[in-house]
């Protein structure tokens, strides 16, 4: 799983006040498990945090992409097994 820092691309609706965990489910991550991701991050869930599905992020080939917002920081191959440590590291952690 690569962490990659408040990119600029694609265009997502940044008016949401709180957290929201966004992941991928078009084609190419999907077939790479992004489901299993999502579901991971729905069981996960921590307070004052949205998780959802999305369409496509644009990085097709580096997936399951996931999207943490507002602040913009991608997570790119992430697998059900590192979810937990998304978790607790950026969203309750702060890192």
């Amino acid at each position: 799983m690569l962490k990659n820092q408040a990119s600029h691309s694609p265009t997502t609706d940044l008016s949401v006040s709180s957290r929201c965990v966004r992941v991928c489910q078009n084609r190419t991550c999907k077939k790479q498990g992004s489901a299993k991701v999502l579901a991971a991050f729905k069981a996960s869930v921590a307070p004052g945090v949205t998780v959802a599905g999305t369409g496509c992020l644009g990085q097709c080939g580096n997936g399951p992409m996931v999207l943490v917002l507002p602040a913009r920081v991608w997570y790119s191959g992430v697998r059900p097994s590192q979810v937990s440590l998304v978790v607790e590291q950026h969203l309750l952690g702060g890192e």
